[in-house]
C-alpha cells in the first residue's frame, strides 16, 4: 500500500491527503514494524497535510502517533463543496464522499466468465469511494434508482460507466 501511495503522491503532486477512515485497520497495525514503516513513509513526505477522519475500525485501532502529524477528525471534513466522512451518509450543504463499503462491481459475460471489480458508486446525495488496500475485500450490490457505478480497471487505468 505504501508504494502505491508513494507513486500517487508522486503523479499528483499532492499537497492534502485525506483519509476516509480505517487507516489503522486493527490491532497488528499497531505493531513496531506497521508503525514504522507509516513512520518512514510520514518522513519522505513532512511538508503533506495529512487527515484522517476517523472510521469504524479506528475507534478500535485508536489514533496513529501525534509524532506523525496526521489531523484526526470524527465528522464531516468540508473541503469545498465536498463533505468527507467514513460511513456514507447526506450531509446538509454539502456531497459526501465516504469510505467504509469498499464497493465493488461483477462484470459477466455471456459465456459465464464473471469478474469482480472495486468501483466508485455515487449517489445523487453522495458517493462511495473504492478501497485503496489490496486486503479489504469488496460489498457487491446492483444499482439502484439513481445511482451511477463506476468500475476501476487497474492494469488499464480505465474507468467504465455501467447502467442501472
Amino acid at each position: 500500500m505504501v508504494q502505491r501511495l508513494e507513486e500517487l503522491l508522486q503523479f499528483t503532486g499532492a499537497a492534502e491527503l485525506v483519509f476516509l477512515g480505517d487507516l489503522l485497520h486493527g490491532p497488528w497495525s499497531q505493531e513496531p514494524q506497521a508503525l514504522r514503516a507509516l513512520a518512514e513513509w510520514r518522513a519522505r513526505h513532512p511538508a503533506l497535510e495529512v487527515h484522517l477522519v476517523r472510521g469504524n475500525h479506528d475507534h478500535h485501532a485508536g489514533d496513529p502517533p501525534v509524532d506523525l502529524g496526521i489531523a484526526v477528525h470524527t465528522g464531516p471534513l468540508r473541503r469545498g463543496p465536498w463533505a468527507l466522512v467514513h460511513e456514507p451518509r447526506e450531509v446538509s450543504g454539502a456531497y459526501a464522499l465516504a469510505g467504509h463499503l469498499h464497493p465493488g462491481v461483477r462484470l459477466r459475460e455471456s459465456g459465464g466468465l464473471s469478474l469482480r471489480l472495486p468501483c466508485f458508486r455515487m449517489t445523487p446525495a453522495f458517493g462511495v469511494l473504492p478501497a485503496f488496500g489490496a486486503f479489504t475485500g469488496l460489498h457487491i450490490q446492483a444499482p439502484m434508482g439513481d445511482d451511477r457505478v463506476y468500475a476501476v480497471v487497474e492494469d488499464e487505468g480505465l474507468v467504465v460507466p455501467l447502467q442501472p
